[in-house]
């Protein structure tokens, strides 16, 4: 293919303003998608199906510059996976706020790094390696369909379009669910813990009813929703009775005893686990990084050698010179950043010792990471990638040097000051690990598309700075509105969040740095790591399709069950979606389709639970939508007491818009209204006048009538609504040539020429001198 890169668009302004604003929502819903379930979600398919939504209204759009959106959004999305690290931070007592540039520093700093390491890395591990980059391949796919000129037919435009609204429509169920569940209506876990034998040993399950952990499911598969099951019975079937056994606690309660053995106990099991996994994953590494190195200097040499121009625009990454010179550039900041946390903490007499020690430990282990998280990220996909192994195996690293370099030469009260710069290090590394995590993904996305590499590496850093903003602000607002468990205080929050990697990896950095650390559990787990990477090679070997991954058998393991069953319940109904779209005429086109509405139950739940979470924050209510409940177990009954009277002009405007929607094509059967859509816009209007006279209610008499909150929502999905349908009525069929002598229905076609799809006049006659038969289609006006 001769591609002309100067007269295609990809890296534009247009595309960078509409990547930078999807960034703020999938952003949002990762960093509570992460606080709450302990898994981030790839940002990419979705990000690409919204930009192709937008870019179909704008002139000269291509494909790649649809694939520069995605990539600046995915991006930011994938800098999310910082709160499994920063939160820590907040547990050991440290900081009781995310302080703003601080934490933008580490984010965009870090996530530059990722960027620039990750480049040499795509040789290796993009263009000359195997690995399938499962999301990568989707999201290209996606791209290739949806993007209008590169679609084959009609048929595709279709499903691009049947993408896009599977995702709204996920997103709304999803949504609405949320919002429902947090009226408190009814209770959206179920859970239960018991006693086994006489000993004292407990186990139990929590099952949460969630869209966002059933999106998850689908997402990650069969084989590690199986492996994440296994690793939640390796745990509670095993692990808590076990512990808690030999505990012998007779008298704290089940349910208390359970939580604290788990937490306590269990989790260094799967941290062991994750450890030995990330290890396995760099053994594997060795020859293609070198492999990719070898590759990036011979590149380099060509241009030294005024053959820059010989490469093909898919092969020209930003020259190592530059990115060697970037590099060097972030170390300084990064080093500023180790020495003003050093000398704010109390450590200001050993600041040479940590500035020279964090300086060299973030330069080597951020290539170690870079490596891993990219090599992970192409075999299972970047939600699937060891992140959390990679951030114990890098916070006991930095505990360690600093128990060696630092702490014999400081007082017993600095302790935690080093388990806060041990933090503080290990999240500028874990920053470069998330990006690293997702960009070797796009740059394979953009492999498949013809992109150009080093726009979308340019792409990529708009996007790191972009989720660099957005990210701390939000964190602050959950830690306002919910707290982090483990976190000081946390106890007097009715519901704390759960952080689990973060909890973990702050317990890991006080237990190394204190000297009170369990080893044998973390040596437990690496050896049931070991037996499951033993029988995931032998599964490899002995069957086609079924595996165990070791990583994600360690996060069933420290993962709460409240996280884990039900994404265990989305991946089997994956595997049962699956094996029906085989059964379809387009099985690929359908697959799609299920990951673009699992991506649209994930957004719609993270989002309005990023929303409630300020509401909470501003409130100051732990629950501001929850309906006021007055229970009598005694009599066995409840009941709803509303105390204030039920708005219902909010609920029945939004059906109304509701109808006014789907029932177009209701509407078109009958010539009065096909024409034009007046019954429809009737509709609307009368739903939205509905809304308004709610919202009135609500705002003017709020003693008297509820729906501040719900008819705010419901009001701004109406409009949404309203202005899709009006895009899609006098826009997008308004770009169908029209024809100024259609017949109406039951006349008789008269003669005519049009243009057909390769532009060339076609006659009445012409389509009526064939062999096969013809179907003319007239609609509303245009042929």
């Amino acid at each position: 293919m001769n591609l002309n890169e100067q007269n295609r668009a990809e890296l534009t302004v247009r595309g960078l303003i509409i990547g930078t604003i999807i960034t703020l929502v999938l952003t949002a819903a990762n960093v509570y998608c992460g606080l709450k379930a302990g898994l981030t979600f790839s940002t990419s398919i979705p990000a690409a199906v919204i930009s192709m939504a937008i870019l179909r209204g704008f002139r000269g759009a291509t494909i790649q510059e649809n694939n520069i959106v995605q990539t600046v959004a995915s991006a930011a999305g994938t800098l999310s996976s910082i709160i499994f690290v920063l939160p820590g931070l907040i547990m050991i007592g440290w900081w009781t706020e995310f302080p703003f540039w601080i934490s933008l520093a580490i984010c965009a700093l870090g996530g530059i790094l990722g960027v620039m390491y990750s480049i040499p890395l795509r040789r290796a591990l993009v263009t000359t390696s195997d690995l399938p980059y499962p999301e990568g391949v989707a999201c290209a796919e996606v791209l290739k369909v949806g993007s209008g000129g590169e679609a084959k037919d009609a048929s595709d435009i279709e499903h691009g379009r049947a993408g896009l609204l599977a995702v709204v429509w996920g997103s709304i169920v999803a949504a609405v669910f949320a919002i429902i569940v947090a009226t408190q209506i009814f209770a959206a876990d179920v859970a239960q813990t018991f006693r086994i034998g006489k000993r004292g040993a407990v186990s139990g399950y929590d099952f949460s009813l969630s869209f966002l952990l059933f999106g998850i499911g689908h997402l990650v598969g069969l084989s590690v929703g199986l492996a994440m099951l296994v690793g939640a019975i390796i745990g509670w079937g095993w692990g808590v009775p076990h512990y808690s056994a030999i505990a012998g606690d007779l008298t704290t309660a089940a349910a208390t005893l359970a939580q604290k053995t788990w937490s306590t106990k269990v989790r260094f099991l799967g941290a062991g686990a994750i450890g030995v996994s990330a290890i396995w994953t760099l053994l594997k590494l060795v020859k293609p990084v070198a492999s990719g190195l070898a590759g990036a200097m011979a590149a380099s040499r060509a241009r030294k050698a005024g053959k820059a121009d010989t490469l093909p625009i898919t092969e020209r990454d930003i020259p190592i010179g530059i990115v060697g010179l970037v590099t060097l550039v972030c170390m300084l900041p990064i080093a500023w950043l180790l020495g003003y946390f050093g000398n704010t903490s109390g450590l200001g007499a050993h600041l040479p010792t940590l500035i020279i020690g964090g300086v060299a430990y973030v330069v080597l282990m951020s290539f170690f990471v870079s490596a891993v998280c990219g090599y992970m990220a192409g075999l299972i996909g970047s939600s699937n990638s060891p992140l959390s192994g990679i951030g114990i195996l890098v916070v006991i690293g930095a505990a360690l040097l600093l128990v060696v370099g630092v702490k014999p030469y400081v007082g017993p009260d600095a302790g935690k000051a080093l388990m806060a710069f041990a933090l503080f290090t290990t999240a500028v590394i874990f920053s470069v690990a998330a990006i690293a995590n997702n960009n070797l993904q796009d740059l394979k996305t953009g492999q498949l598309v013809d992109a150009t590499p080093w726009k979308q590496q340019v792409a990529l850093v708009i996007g790191v700075v972009a989720g660099a903003i957005v990210i701390p602000p939000v964190l602050d607002l959950m830690n306002h509105a919910y707290g982090f468990m483990g976190a000081p205080g946390a106890e007097t929050r009715p519901n704390p969040l759960p952080a689990p990697q973060a909890g973990l990896i702050s317990s890991l950095a006080r237990g190394v740095i204190a000297a009170d650390i369990d080893w044998s559990l973390i040596r437990t787990g690496a050896l049931i790591g070991v037996c499951i990477i033993l029988l995931d090679e032998i599964l490899a070997r002995t069957t086609k399709h079924m595996r165990l991954p070791p990583l994600a058998v360690g996060l069933g393991i420290y993962l709460p069950t409240q996280s884990t069953l039900m994404i265990v319940v989305g991946a089997v109904a994956d595997w049962f979606f699956e094996r029906r779209a085989d059964r379809t005429p387009k099985p690929e086109a359908t697959k799609q389709l299920g990951v673009l509405l699992a991506s649209g139950l994930i957004v719609g739940e993270s989002v309005p639970l990023v929303v409630i979470s300020a509401i909470v924050a501003f409130s100051g209510k732990a629950a501001p939508l929850a309906l006021a409940l007055s229970v009598d177990f005694a009599n066995g009954h409840y009941k709803i007491d509303m105390k204030r009277e039920w708005n219902w002009p909010i609920w029945v405007g939004f059906v109304v818009v509701l109808a006014g929607l789907f029932s177009y094509g209701f509407f078109t059967r009958f010539p009065i209204t096909r024409d034009f859509p007046w019954a429809n816009l009737l509709l609307f209007g009368i739903g939205t006048a509905l809304l308004i006279v709610g919202l009135f209610r609500a705002f003017g008499r709020p003693q008297v009538y509820r729906g501040k909150v719900f008819g705010s929502i419901l009001t701004a999905i109406a409009l949404f609504l309203f202005l899709f349908f009006g895009y899609e009525i006098f826009y997008v069929l308004r770009q169908v040539p029209l024809s100024t002598h259609a017949p109406r229905v039951g006349e008789r076609a008269p003669d005519f020429i049009l243009l057909d799809q390769n532009e060339q006049p076609v006659g009445l006659g012409d389509l009526l001198s064939g062999s096969r038969g013809t179907v003319l289609i007239f609609y509303r006006g245009f042929w």
